[in-house]
């Protein structure tokens, strides 16, 4: 029995701190991104439609892009043409990555 409890208590643990994670991430997403991305990642919203938002709820278009590139177009910002499209976020680089590893999740 002892066995088994040292087994499972650092599953649970992995398991409630990747839950926690995810409940971060969504947060960020929500308060964030959801402006212009929408809460379905399609960016159908006024400020996304505007702004040329990707449907990000689509798995090809989120296959064309990796984690590392989403990261740095968060970090850093998108311009094209001299116009921002997205302002440099002032996120923690933990926050950015668990919002991405949210946004994984819209894919249909």
């Amino acid at each position: 029995m002892k066995k088994l409890l040292v087994l499972a208590l650092p599953a649970a643990l992995a398991l409630a701190l990747n839950s926690t994670a995810f409940a971060d991430g969504a947060g960020v997403y929500g308060d964030n991104c959801a402006k212009c991305h929408g809460d379905d990642g399609k960016g159908a919203t006024k400020m996304g439609t505007k702004l040329g938002c990707k449907d990000y709820s689509d798995a090809t278009v989120q296959a064309a892009i990796t984690d590392d590139q989403a990261f740095k177009s968060v970090k850093e910002g998108l311009k094209k043409d001299d116009k921002t499209l997205m302002k440099p976020s002032e996120l923690s680089d933990d926050d950015i990555k668990a919002s991405i590893a949210y946004l994984r999740t819209l894919k249909k």
